[in-house]
């Protein structure tokens, strides 16, 4: 069974394989470009399906490039942490240390 496609369901996908459109009767003749070439509308058509898919990369590739220009703001308030944590180890050492020597001296 052999049906015309329609708008919605075209019979391919294929554009090269599609019937070419009728001009329509209601128009004068002349009133369009004679000479209409199909091969620009197909080129362009597959540099934007080409286009389109390389936007999930490029989105990702801004998405990555963001994750790290937050993780560059970032480090130095780690860094800040890290440095404030060892100095209060190292003040609780210092402490028990001279704790250690008063201790020895008063004996």
């Amino acid at each position: 069974m052999s049906t015309a496609g329609t708008i919605d369901r075209p019979v391919t996908h294929d554009p090269k394989k599609q019937a070419p459109m009728k001009a329509p009767t209601s128009e004068p003749s002349g009133s369009a470009i004679s000479d209409f070439s199909t091969t620009g509308a197909t080129g362009s058509r597959q540099n934007r399906t080409r286009e389109m898919q390389l936007i999930p990369e490029a989105l990702a590739r801004a998405h990555m490039h963001e994750r790290l220009r937050e993780a560059e703001q970032h480090r130095p308030a780690a860094r800040l942490i890290a440095a404030r944590r060892m100095q209060r180890r190292a003040e609780r050492a210092s402490l028990r240390a001279r704790r250690a020597l008063a201790i020895a001296v008063m004996q």
